[in-house]
């Protein structure tokens, strides 16, 4: 609340640039009209997957080098960067994801997916923008092409970037270690926004701080002694183990944590052997694990570890028999919202669209847009929440005490157009914002 109060004050002192905001919104809704609902229809109807979006990618280079931008392409193999240099001032990141997910559409639109499409390991799946990671490329075009068009409103550095393998947590680092900030000009402040489900269309919410969780995928591989199943004396049964390992993961978070510390360690997925009357010789664990800080997140590993191993002594298997745990060593850090920049970006929006905009609590998904704001650069990002929900089906859902289709199913759609224009001109408005004055604490 503190926050939010704290940004209304701002809100309410706050010199934007000069322009007329009711010119900006018309201009983008008339852009929509013309040009970016054809361009989010297309998007929509032929998604692509992580590290596998090259039509994607090529449609979206090409609207941005008809902007006028400089666009360079297969940077951290699938993605684009997009560079407009106009007079001295701030260099601003604008971050679009591009990528689908493998799940087949069931949603009423005229312009549904009905692509199959292979993933970077070569299987094939019905393919989906779940995510409405489709309307954040319109919106990054049609904050693009006003910017494009209105350069005498702004003087710095705009780049923009269509990041691969959002879905898989893997695209913001193949970007980064291709030299993002070092071939390209080095932001003072990214910014992005995610079109969001669970909130209403026509809505905004920000969390300043904490936003998202760190993200691990844990494979834990438990070993045991095969047997046959009328005999378990004889052999030291991986599933009882297992069980036992799932149990003891619960005290984790109940018992090893503050109780004002946040963490999550969910067991997915339990498999183990092939018949009714075999004890298998191994159980295979598949735990996803969330979390804020670095340190809960360590604490919540090396548990993990510990209680697998101790489990394991307990039951008396020999060394050479110990769980084996695999951390997928590029995990999704978690998405911290700089203060002083969500202050800012805060105001920006609220004095733009007033009670719409809101605080919100950080949630346990994760995003990978958190990589931008941690590298040796230490540049401040800030992420914010459309809200995508059409209002008739979040009304019929609420009336039955339901939450609406959102992120990543099937019988999810967005309400575009509000959806798009939203994200556009509150992308835009914060970009003109830290441009003529600067970023908080950094460039001005």
């Amino acid at each position: 609340m503190r926050t939010l109060v704290s940004a209304l004050a701002l809100a309410a002192s706050l010199a934007l640039p000069a322009i007329a905001q009711d010119d900006l919104s018309e201009a983008l809704q008339s852009d929509w009209d013309a040009h970016l609902r054809p361009l989010y229809e297309h998007f929509h109807a032929n998604p692509e997957l992580s590290f596998m979006e090259v039509e994607t990618a090529a449609r979206l280079a090409g609207e941005l080098r008809d902007a006028g931008y400089d666009v360079t392409e297969n940077v951290g193999r699938t993605g684009i960067v997009a560079v407009m240099e106009n007079g001295d001032g701030p260099v601003i990141l604008m971050r679009a994801d591009m990528d689908g997910l493998p799940v087949r559409e069931q949603t009423p639109l005229e312009f549904a997916s009905t692509v199959m499409g292979e993933d970077r390991m070569g299987n094939e799946f019905p393919v989906m923008h779940a995510c409405a990671h489709d309307t954040h490329m319109t919106a990054l075009v049609g904050a693009a092409r006003w910017m494009a068009g209105n350069r005498d409103a702004w003087s710095g550095t705009l780049v923009l970037i269509g990041q691969p393998a959002e879905e898989v947590g893997l695209g913001a680092y193949a970007m980064l270690e291709e030299g993002l900030y070092e071939r390209f000009p080095t932001p003072d402040a990214v910014i992005s926004h995610h079109t969001w489900g669970y909130v209403p269309a026509g809505q905004i919410r920000y969390a300043p701080g904490f936003a998202m969780a760190n993200v691990d995928t844990v494979d834990l591989r438990i070993r045991g002694i095969g047997a046959h199943g009328a005999s378990p004396h004889l052999g030291r049964d991986p599933v009882v183990l297992g069980s036992q390992i799932v149990l003891a993961l619960q005290t984790l978070v109940s018992r090893e944590l503050s109780p004002f510390d946040t963490g999550v360690v969910t067991v997915g997925a339990f498999n183990a052997g092939t018949k009714h009357n075999i004890i298998s010789d191994e159980a295979h664990l598949q735990i996803t694990v969330r979390s804020y800080t670095d340190e809960v997140r360590e604490r919540l590993l090396s548990g993990i570890e510990r209680i697998a191993r101790g489990t394991a002594i307990a039951a008396g298997l020999p060394e050479d028999l110990m769980p084996v745990m695999e951390i997928d060593e590029v995990y999704t850090p978690a998405l911290y919202n700089d203060p002083a920049l969500s202050d800012r970006a805060g105001a920006v929006l609220t004095q733009r669209f007033g009670d719409a905009v809101d605080t919100a609590s950080p949630v346990t998904g994760g995003e990978d847009f958190a990589r931008y704001g941690r590298t040796e650069h230490d540049v401040p990002i800030f992420m914010f929440w459309v809200g995508g929900s059409p209002q008739s089906v979040w009304d019929a859902a609420q009336a039955r005490g339901e939450t609406p289709p959102a992120n990543h199913s099937p019988f999810y759609y967005p309400d575009a157009e509000s959806a798009v224009t939203m994200a556009a001109e509150g992308m835009t408005l914060i970009a003109l914002d830290l441009f003529e004055n600067g970023v908080p604490g950094g460039a001005q």
